[in-house]
């Protein structure tokens, strides 16, 4: 598709998302959703198989349940952002946005956010596959054990690819913005 206005829009349309990337923006949301859930079955009550002092069942539901719920839901907006670098909105502010609706975005005003989210996730998540195991994460007393442990482990695991799929999908917006 070439730079061309359209009497649909007042903003150039550019080259269409490679579906590639396309697949990339949306798995970078849905690497977010298995932690996602499992933080809400514990925030609702499910026994993950703590037994220390916080994270222990018969704590739930109760006090630190909105946090879980809440930390749940953030991550999974902040991964879908990732969706704007491949749709329209990601590139012109929808009309229903006081004041700003209809202006195009500025390509780094996106491409900065998110390169600095797709480091700062990759960096947090790689350490933390690091020191899984160590005597402060899930080597500590009254961690998950067993099947508990590996259910927690294979929810957490897709977090790794996160920030890599951000970097890609980021690169890919760059370049198709830029004309390149």
């Amino acid at each position: 598709m070439a730079n061309t206005l359209t009497a649909e829009s007042p903003v150039p349309a550019v080259p269409q998302v490679r579906r590639s990337v396309r697949l990339a923006a949306h798995a970078a949301a849905l690497t977010l959703v298995p932690s996602g859930l499992w933080r809400i079955a514990v925030a609702l009550g499910w026994d993950s198989g703590f037994t220390d002092e916080v994270l222990r069942p018969e704590n739930f539901p109760g006090e630190g349940s909105p946090y879980l719920i809440g930390l749940s839901l953030f991550a999974e907006a902040l991964g879908l952002l990732t969706l704007g670098l491949v749709h329209r909105w990601g590139e012109e502010l929808p009309r229903w946005v006081p004041a700003l609706g209809g202006r195009r975005i500025p390509v780094m005003a996106a491409v900065i956010p998110a390169s600095l989210g797709a480091a700062l996730v990759t960096l947090i998540t790689v350490t933390g596959a690091f020191n899984w195991n160590d005597a402060d994460n899930m080597g500590a007393t009254g961690s998950p054990e067993g099947g508990h442990r590996w259910l927690m482990t294979a929810c957490y695991l897709p977090l790794l690819a996160w920030g890599p799929l951000l970097a890609v999908v980021t690169a890919a917006y760059y370049r198709r913005r830029r004309g390149r």
